[in-house]
């Protein structure tokens, strides 16, 4: 005779520190995130979809890109629609350097895991290629496709 859980353990998620889960309600149909540490007690009308999975950390010289990243509004805080699901920009990338540990909001991918800067030494330099439109924090704005030198000494 196996031994399978009772059906109160189905439905408790014991979320470890720097860990997260992701929740779809099937009731509205929008996912929604816990954080732990925590216990979680799931309803019947929710489902756990992803995790418990651990917080990316991002320690200092380093860096990660995350795809379809999340409308942050003049707070810095993610932006819900009237339905309460997180915005994201699809299809867009952004590069999180060091920071505190962070779960991916639903939707969001981490498309290059956390990775260390590259060190340019003086009398080097990179040749770096904008494959998105942006503009620089001084306000110069780059196009798909420029080019352009960082020069050494440095960090990119």
């Amino acid at each position: 005779m196996s031994k399978r859980p009772p059906d109160e353990l189905k439905n408790l998620y014991r979320i470890p520190p720097y860990y997260y889960i992701h929740v779809l309600d099937q009731n509205t149909n929008v996912t929604r995130f816990e954080i732990g540490p925590r216990t979680f007690i799931r309803q019947d009308n929710e489902k756990v979809i992803v995790g418990p999975e651990k917080m990316i950390t991002v320690p200092p010289r380093h860096y990660c890109i995350i795809e379809n990243p999340v409308v942050r509004g003049d707070n810095k805080k993610p932006v819900v629609d009237d339905a309460g699901q997180i915005k994201l920009r699809h299809a867009d990338q952004e590069i999180r350097l060091a920071q505190d540990p962070f779960p991916l909001y639903p939707g969001e991918v981490l498309k290059q895991v956390v990775s260390a800067l590259k060190i340019v030494v003086a009398n080097a330099a990179l040749r770096l290629r904008a494959i998105l439109d942006f503009e620089t924090e001084v306000g110069e704005k780059r196009v798909a496709g420029d080019e352009w030198l960082f020069e050494g000494p440095g960090h990119n």
